[in-house]
């Protein structure tokens, strides 16, 4: 199951309030992702954020289309309540107020992944 990690850029100095924003933050409705003819495009299967001054990174992890995390974080009431309230940390501020325009900026944050290895890549004992 693959790993993808977003990052935001935030203002130094105010790890604390971050915190308490994603303390208070709504889950999404369902971990299940449709693609956009609302066929089964994958699940979400958990996530984690980091913060360290001025750089904060979450980690998504899931299974399936990419794209369609990006299109289901769009809907989610609780995703544009947790924007809306990291706005005022945020250095650049960014337009997520739409489907498109989340979509957009999900993709942009996107970080390269390098590496990824589980327990399933180890080599087995024959």
């Amino acid at each position: 199951m693959p790993y993808a990690a977003i990052t935001y850029e935030v203002k130094p100095g105010h790890e604390d309030e971050i915190a308490e924003i994603f303390a208070g933050f709504q889950r999404v409705d369902t971990p299940d992702l449709r693609d956009e003819s609302g066929e089964h495009a994958g699940r979400l299967v958990g996530t984690a954020v980091f913060i360290k001054g001025g750089f904060m990174v979450r980690v998504i992890h899931y299974e399936g289309d990419f794209a369609a995390i990006g299109r289901h974080m769009a809907t989610q009431r609780g995703v544009h309540e947790l924007e809306a309230k990291l706005a005022p940390y945020l250095v650049r501020q960014r337009d997520t107020s739409n489907p498109e325009a989340f979509g957009k900026y999900f993709r942009a944050a996107g970080m390269r992944c390098i590496s990824q290895l589980s327990a399933d890549d180890l080599p087995t004992k024959g």
